[in-house]
């Protein structure tokens, strides 16, 4: 078949060139018989149109000739370069699909000819192969990535349709299917933002902006890109949930405001009382009051910063725990007989239970005892006179715990996760009425946390309030110990 489409090729172009010559040979001729009739009577002029006429024809079969000389050199270029190798690859690929006959004969006439070929094909096929391969992995690769970020991405086309969104952007958006189209989604959010502003006037427009979705505060950051072209191509749109470090914004805020009210309020009371005794004129009894108020809040206030300190130690790492083995049932005895005082002087019937089967406990003994403390005089402080307040010391799941239970004034079931918070109070005018700083939780949870030890706290407002502290074993620990020995 394709030496069929040589000799066509071949033919065709030979009879296109001697009609070309032919047409123009005619053209020739006549011209020149035009001329011999203008001019007869003219002496000797036919004899010289006669001679230019046959060298004319003399000419025209002279360029046919060579003409059909290249015509036949080039289709034999052509036969031999081009239709003879297609041949062969054509009898290679019958070989392969199957054709047993046709490619035993064309083996056995010219194998090693097409081996030349076949090996090119083959070495690009293996190229473009390993190319594919390459480019599909990196499209994997890049889609996993996608995928499992913590930040939205959202890539638009330049008509504004979505051409790739992660599960993180559709759920910090809150983006339904029907949302395809930057309008759509940010319409919703109730942005005021230009696609095309920003694309094509990058340097006018803001690439970042921050938004509220629900209790959530994200931070959008819009990102032009360009096509192969380097013409505008789209938007890619990053979204990160900034939720956590605006809350620490927020404490740090509240924290410094807290700070500076605590300290204004005893500095305040302790100048006012200073100048009144600079003053004169007060009576002894007066004066001793004055004093004893002065001394009062100077206490407050050092205790105060002492707090601070600790919890900027703890904050910093500057604060580093021993652990030991201890009895901690004899540790609460020992913090219940120190406040035995305080529990007498508000008439409180406290008990203390300690059970015979409580392992030693591996822990910070002085870091524990400072929490047990805090937990204890919280219990006597918000307890009214005449109140209980039960103690018991047990093991459970290979932990120790400690319960204090009291039917105080209790917690409201909205405050309790807050009560670990900084300055925070559930009633400020009695706390510090009665000298607290609003530190002590904060710190409890500081130290237990440094201890692998958890707290909890189950309250109701007016009738009580139950706290489970629980801390590992010395058992606990040395099995941990053991398997982290084995793993490794």
């Amino acid at each position: 078949m394709l030496k069929n489409i040589q000799i066509k090729i071949v033919l065709i172009f030979m009879i296109l060139g001697m009609a070309i010559l032919a047409f123009l040979g005619i053209s020739f001729a006549s011209q020149l018989n035009d001329i011999s009739s203008s001019l007869s009577g003219v002496e000797n002029v036919s004899q010289i149109i006669e001679l230019q006429l046959e060298k004319t024809k003399i000419l025209t079969l002279t360029s046919i000739g060579v003409f059909g000389v290249i015509s036949a050199i080039i289709g034999a270029f052509i036969l031999k370069s081009i239709i003879a190798p297609m041949t062969k690859l054509i009898k290679h690929a019958e070989l392969i699909a199957g054709n047993e006959k046709t490619g035993e004969k064309y083996l056995s006439e010219d194998k090693n000819e097409v081996t030349g070929i076949t090996k090119a094909f083959g070495m690009i096929h293996d190229e473009l192969q390993e190319n594919l391969k390459e480019v599909s992995r990196q499209k994997k690769q890049i889609e996993t990535i996608l995928l499992h970020m913590t930040d939205g991405i959202i890539a638009f086309n330049i008509k504004g349709e979505i051409i790739h969104i992660n599960v993180a952007a559709k759920e910090l958006l809150e983006i339904s299917d029907s949302e395809d189209t930057f309008s759509k989604i940010f319409n919703k959010l109730g942005m005021d933002i230009n696609m095309e502003k920003i694309i094509y006037l990058e340097d006018m427009a803001s690439t970042e902006q921050r938004i509220e979705v629900g209790e959530k505060t994200l931070n959008l950051f819009f990102a032009p890109f360009k096509n192969e072209s380097e013409l505008p191509g789209g938007l890619i749109v990053v979204i990160q949930d900034i939720t956590g470090h605006v809350k620490l914004d927020t404490m740090r805020t509240e924290f410094v405001a807290d700070v500076s009210h605590e300290l204004k309020t005893p500095i305040t009371s302790i100048l006012g009382y200073a100048d009144t005794l600079l003053e004169g004129g007060c009576s002894e009894e007066d004066e001793k009051k004055f004093l004893e108020r002065i001394s009062t809040q100077a206490k407050r206030m050092s205790e105060l910063v002492s707090d601070l300190l600790t919890l900027s130690r703890y904050d910093t790492g500057m604060i580093i725990t021993e652990k030991t083995e201890f009895d901690l049932g004899e540790l609460v005895k020992s913090v219940y007989d120190s406040l035995s005082f305080e529990i007498e002087q508000k008439h409180h019937k406290a008990e203390c239970f300690v059970t015979a089967n409580v392992p030693p406990v591996y822990a910070d003994r002085s870091g524990i005892e400072r929490v047990v403390i805090n937990i204890l005089t919280n219990a006597i402080k918000y307890t009214k006179e005449g109140g209980y307040i039960k103690i018991y010391v047990g093991f459970v799941y290979n932990d120790a715990y400690i319960k204090i239970i009291d039917n105080g004034i209790g917690i409201a079931e909205d405050e309790i996760d807050k009560v670990f918070e900084r300055f925070y109070r559930v009633d400020k005018a009695r706390t510090r009425e009665m000298g607290g700083t609003g530190l002590g939780l904060s710190i409890a949870k500081e130290i237990l946390d440094k201890n692998d030890s958890k707290i909890d706290i189950k309250s109701e407002l007016g009738k009580g309030t139950e706290v489970v502290i629980r801390i590992p074993t010395k058992q606990k620990n040395d099995k941990v110990n053991n398997v982290t020995k084995e793993n490794l």
